[in-house]
């Protein structure tokens, strides 16, 4: 698949008038689903030097997560399965984060560890597979489908090469980076400036950094607690990623990058963000305390304003705390997302998701964070999804009445909104 120029894929001049606009339903477009191929497929999109590698390795696998079997799984690949629950749901288009696990692997990429030096050749060779059949995929759909290339961190050289091909082959969902935790000791935490020809290979390609919930977290072990702990600290350790990209300085360096956290919210991004301006500050002025920061390196800038000009956050099932965030983020920085297929999404409840959210928001606001924020990232055509958007029938004035009844649902929207209430009832 030749890659679609950006003229073809970004927003046109609406030719209605602005009242009338203002009335049509909104163009839904999810920022955060998951595809992937079973792990059959993937054979034929491997190299054929490693087929009968993983002729082998598929003997032996097992499916790490039961529950995903039986009628779920179809939903990564089948495309005319996901196409009718995306539009059930409200939605015309999404931006595909990957989901089954590539070969070689043991659980999916966005919940795996960097590779180490012995495993690295093989998990290359099955996200290149993965990234072959997510170009096949979004071609079935591409007007609908933006498809997030996979790239690793272990060869710079193999991950600039790994861009350009994503580039080139029409994943406009741009590349998925890696989060080196703390104790993956094989690789340089983002703010080494050896990483400088990869910033600089994605942002000539014109793609998007994205990562996402999952990434990031240390090694907890079987201890007690283990599983609880990676939850809790979950967020942290993804939201260092942005501090990283951030403090390190590779915005001042590249400033046409382009980033994006999703499936984190963007309620913490505020006082995140002042707490960095305020350590900015300190070692501006070359003192934090006793502490002499004189010979420091300092941004020119306060971290705040990097975060504005290059940022997004994929608010993925967003509770009405992420959007309160909105003035300082910004309104054209929060992407709305339904998280399909998994579990913890607000799929198929999206619909009451939006009400929970943005019952009080002005509606000029909710088109940009549900699909108009996103369209200008991802360069979406809203013109050629507006046909599609208004047999849908996602009108602000359905959007506009508050949510009385939470759905029995896993979303921790949900669960969260359920437990304020009870809260707030004395229960």
């Amino acid at each position: 698949m030749s890659r679609l120029p950006r003229s073809a894929l970004c927003a046109k001049p609406s030719r209605v008038s602005p009242s009338d606009d203002a009335n049509r339903p909104y163009v839904v477009i999810t920022g955060d689903t998951h595809a992937g191929a079973s792990v059959g497929m993937y054979r034929e999109y491997l190299d054929p030097a490693y087929r009968d590698e993983f002729d082998a390795w598929r003997s032996a696998y097992r499916n790490p997560s039961k529950k995903h079997l039986g009628s779920k799984k179809t939903k990564n690949w089948d495309s005319a399965e996901r196409r009718a629950d995306l539009e059930s749901d409200g939605v015309v288009a999404e931006v595909l984060f990957p989901n089954t696990v590539p070969p070689f692997y043991g659980k999916a990429f966005h919940v795996s560890p960097p590779p180490r030096a012995d495993q690295y050749e093989r998990w290359r060779a099955g996200t290149r597979a993965h990234n072959r059949w997510l170009a096949d995929f979004c071609a079935q759909e591409p007007v609908r489908r933006a498809g997030i290339g996979l790239i690793h961190l272990n060869d710079i050289d193999d991950a600039i090469e790994d861009v350009h091909w994503i580039a080139e082959h029409g994943l406009r969902g741009g590349v998925l980076l890696p989060l080196p935790a703390l104790d993956d000791l094989h690789l340089k935490q983002l703010t080494s400036p050896d990483y400088d020809p990869l910033w600089a290979a994605i942002q000539d390609c014109d793609l998007v950094v994205n990562q996402h919930s999952g990434q990031g977290c240390p090694n907890y072990g079987s201890d007690p607690g283990g599983e609880a702990l990676w939850v809790l600290e979950m967020p942290f350790f993804v939201q260092r990623g942005f501090c990283q990209l951030i403090l390190g300085g590779v915005f001042e360096r590249f400033p046409k990058l382009r980033y994006i956290l999703t499936e984190s919210g963007s309620a913490w991004a505020p006082g995140l963000l002042r707490q960095m301006d305020g350590v900015h500050m300190g070692m501006k002025m070359g003192m934090m305390g006793e502490v002499d920061y004189s010979e420091s390196q300092a941004l020119k800038e306060p971290p705040s304003f990097y975060a504005r000009r290059n940022c997004w956050y994929g608010a993925s099932f967003p509770s009405p705390r992420d959007i309160r965030g909105r003035d300082f983020v910004g309104r054209d920085r929060i992407l709305w997302g339904n998280d399909y297929p998994h579990y913890e999404g607000c799929y198929p409840y999206s619909r009451e998701n939006m009400r929970l959210a943005f019952p009080d928001v002005d509606p000029a606001e909710v088109r940009m964070m549900l699909g108009e924020n996103a369209a200008a990232l991802y360069g979406f055509d809203l013109e050629a999804l507006r046909p599609h958007a208004e047999k849908i029938g996602i009108t602000p004035e359905q959007v506009a009445i508050p949510l009385d009844e939470i759905p029995d649902s896993a979303c921790p929207a949900f669960q969260r909104a359920r437990y304020e209430r009870g809260r707030a009832a004395g229960s």
